[in-house]
């Protein structure tokens, strides 16, 4: 080139650099002031489709019956057949074919399809009536049998989801599709933490002696979706760093630590007056949270402040960091320091083999805590404004998967009538709802969709699931999915 040329390619390389770097940059403009005003209804965590603020101001929307949610989910689909629903005809139907009536043109999952024969499996290890209303328990949970009078049966929960991964999206996010948030996620959204030192959302994994291991289980099981991510699950796992990164690395201390998150709050405001976007003030708080969780956590996850009696009531096993039991003994701390929302997700319910041996061990494995943590919560005077649910996210067929009475036999996934059962805080105690057929297949009274048992959820906590929205994509997103469900009016006290 001479040097003209290049003169001249010089300052048409610059001219072309600057546009870019116009192009690149003005998403801080003109545009972003535009496409602000275009999308504040969708965008704006405080403003919900008909203008008025959400998200704590507004909320709740009547006075509730409990202030606070501990949600024991048992994953993997536990078998309502072996726990919850006897039917006499089970035990004389034994062995024979479930009628082709009964099954009629559900679906089945590929394990069981195939079979050239469904056998009727009755209970395997009896059970027996219990408290003042005769309710029938499984004798693989003889401490949950003396709670009966403190619990509301739901024997006829349904949902259509009939494998593991959509079906335990479907109950906890009010769909089967993935990135919706999580009910513990939209009840920190709308009426956030008694406590400014913990998250008003906090989750707990624990594997069951059953089928080990268990289902996997995905952190968006906890997520935020598309709500504002300060609101996802916080979760603590055993050890001696129950938050990951919470810790100080060596040689920062707590001032120095101060010192950091203060210039990067000043930054980040910066960014949120330039940007606007509302991540950047999650991002402030997750940080501010971090921080006050560094003196809170360490409290509660210490137990060594409890008395030899409260170790006798959950059982030896609570001693153990990461089991079910002592989840729940933290989660009755949890619900003493005022997290909102606590999650115990515990694994291995999975029995489509070997369900002789698996589900006692299974059900040892939560027995006594669970029951444990009702008694607790109403011996400190907290039982009744604190909701308690125990369920999974389907039941089990009643007929077996596998050779009938083979050491190897199992059940299969089954969507269409399961249990739960609910305490506490608001909740119609000692009281069954739902009726199945003499199949314990199909529900013949009082079905109760999993939307149906969220938005009782909701109103439960003074929350009308219908207008607790969050606009998103056009779309006035709910934690009961765009489907009608229905509040069970007679679970309520």
């Amino acid at each position: 080139m001479t040097r003209s040329v290049q003169d001249e390619f010089d300052v048409r390389q610059s001219q072309l650099m600057t546009r870019r770097s116009l192009l690149a940059t003005s998403s801080a403009g003109i545009g972003a002031i535009a496409l602000e005003r275009l999308l504040a209804a969708e965008s704006n965590p405080s403003i919900s489709e008909t203008g008025n603020p959400v998200g704590g101001s507004t909320l709740p929307h009547f006075a509730p019956k409990a202030k606070r949610v501990i949600y024991l989910f048992q994953s993997g689909g536990p078998s309502h057949v072996d726990l919850f629903d006897h039917k006499d005809e089970l035990v004389q139907r034994h062995g024979t074919n479930l009628p082709d009536s009964v099954r009629g043109d559900q679906r089945l999952t590929g394990m069981t399809s195939s079979q050239k024969s469904f056998p009727v499996v009755k209970p395997l290890w009896g059970g027996k009536r219990c408290g003042d209303r005769g309710t029938w328990i499984g004798n693989t949970l003889p401490y949950t049998q003396t709670i009966a009078d403190d619990i509301s049966i739901v024997r006829s929960m349904w949902t259509e989801a009939i494998n593991h991964d959509p079906a335990v999206t479907y109950i906890n996010t009010g769909s089967q599709q993935m990135g919706h948030a999580s009910m513990g996620a939209w009840l920190s959204y709308g009426l956030g933490s008694e406590n400014e030192d913990f998250p008003a959302y906090m989750v707990l994994l624990s594997q069951g002696s059953g089928k080990n291991p268990g289902q996997p289980l995905f952190s968006r099981l906890w997520g935020s979706g598309y709500l504002p991510s300060s609101h996802q699950g916080v979760m603590l796992r055993p050890g001696v760093n129950p938050v990951l990164y919470l810790k100080n690395p060596n040689g920062v201390t707590r001032e120095s630590r101060r010192n950091l998150l203060d210039a990067l709050g000043q930054l980040n405001q910066m960014q949120w007056n330039d940007a606007g976007d509302p991540e950047t003030l999650a991002r402030i708080e997750a940080y501010e949270m971090a921080y006050r969780m560094q003196t809170s956590v360490p409290d509660l996850t210490d137990v060594s402040d409890e008395p030899e009696s409260t170790f006798e009531l959950y059982g030896e096993d609570s001693r153990r960091p990461g089991s079910f039991a002592a989840n729940c003994l933290l989660a009755r701390r949890m619900a003493q320091r005022g997290v909102r929302f606590i999650q115990l997700f515990h694994r291995g319910w999975d029995q489509h083999v070997s369900l002789k041996n698996q589900l006692p061990r299974q059900c040892k494995d939560v027995d006594q805590a669970s029951a444990a943590l009702i008694k607790d919560l109403k011996r400190l005077g907290m039982l009744d404004d604190t909701l308690v649910i125990w369920g999974g996210e389907f039941g089990r067929t009643v007929y077996s998967q596998g050779e009938l009475g083979s050491p190897t036999s199992g059940r299969d996934h089954h969507g269409r009538c399961f249990t739960t059962w609910m305490a506490g805080g608001g909740v119609n105690a000692g009281t069954d709802y739902g009726v199945t057929d003499e199949f314990s297949y199909n529900i013949v009274e009082n079905p109760v969709h999993i939307r149906d048992l969220n938005a009782t959820v909701l109103h439960l906590l003074g929350i009308d699931h219908e207008r607790f929205t969050f606009k998103f994509r056009g779309l006035s997103q709910r934690l009961t999915g765009v489907e009608q469900a229905h509040v069970i009016k007679d679970l309520v006290s």
